[in-house]
């Protein structure tokens, strides 16, 4: 039997996910980089923390912005899509903020797009003037065609938008792009975005005030260093003494060369933490500065 659902434990922190679909499995690769780890029951709903009092709940992407306004959950790992269209339908019935968005967590990510038919000539946002649009988000899409002064009707549909022009409801689409493969597939193309999209970490909007505080601050801190470190290398080599000023500039990414203990003579010891991407190209530069014995090392956790 899984433990209970309802908001009132306040001893331990829970965070509710995708049970699957495209951010399901990167959410929880994401958890377990931040030392979490669960024991899951036996519908599959719920895992209970056991390295540390951090629960999960496994729930569809849609729910979690509402789990988190009724406080059955604390945190949620969602498209940033989602969280802006239930944000939009809750000011529209005068509901106030309960949530936020907390961290982007650079995975999931795609766009808000307007798509037009293949055959159509794209002339800018004067075209849309009485038209129909088609939409799985009418609220971040009325508040865009507002704040540009459109008129424009939007058509809601809860799936399969990208049929609507064909099917004579609607003259173009507002829908997610990722590949754009879909939107080909169906003779549109896009044309202009309405909102970049990726997985974020939701919460609460106001801060706690009780034992999850101090879990929130800690499952926070793990987060970013879990974050600043994905795409990063440690890069370790041997340079002369005179070459360091020119391998510094082309190390702007990294947090500065630090000189490793040795002797006094001969090239010195060096290694630079670097948080973008190292390419052969740029393996290739330093060398040319000066670099020997160039070696990149991954990196899976750091403490400052």
């Amino acid at each position: 039997m899984s433990p209970s659902l309802t908001p009132a434990t306040r001893e331990r922190l829970r965070i509710a996910i995708q049970k699957s679909g495209r951010l399901a499995e990167p959410a929880r690769t994401l958890l377990a980089a931040c030392g979490l780890s669960w024991r899951e029951s036996r519908d599959k709903l719920f895992c209970y923390g056991e390295s540390l009092p951090v629960d999960l709940l496994l729930v569809r992407d849609d729910d979690i912005p509402g789990l988190i306004a009724d406080g059955v959950c604390d945190f949620g790992i969602v498209g940033r899509n989602e969280l802006d269209e239930q944000a939009g339908e809750r000011a529209l019935i005068g509901l106030p903020q309960a949530y936020r968005e907390l961290r982007p967590l650079g995975f999931g990510n795609c766009r808000l797009m307007l798509a037009i038919p293949e055959s159509w000539e794209w002339e800018g946002l004067q075209q849309l003037q009485g038209l129909r649009i088609a939409t799985s988000y009418p609220s971040v899409l009325r508040q865009w065609l507002q704040a540009r002064g459109i008129d424009a009707a939007v058509v809601e549909l809860s799936g399969s938008v990208e049929i609507a022009p064909k099917l004579g409801t609607a003259d173009l689409i507002c829908d997610l792009v990722s590949s754009g493969a879909t939107l080909a597939a169906n003779q549109l193309k896009p044309v202009e975005t309405l909102l970049e999209s990726e997985a974020v970490l939701a919460g609460p909007a106001r801060e706690f005030d009780d034992a999850r505080a101090g879990l929130a601050d800690m499952l926070l801190r793990r987060l970013d260093g879990v974050l600043k470190l994905k795409d990063s290398k440690l890069l370790m080599f041997r340079a002369e003494r005179e070459t360091v000023p020119a391998l510094s500039r082309l190390l702007t990414d990294s947090e500065g060369l630090v000189t490793l203990p040795g002797g006094e003579d001969g090239p010195l010891s060096l290694q630079a933490m670097c948080h973008g991407v190292v390419t052969w190209q740029r393996l290739e530069e330093l060398q040319r500065a000066g670099a020997q014995g160039l070696m990149v090392l991954s990196v899976e956790r750091s403490l400052a």
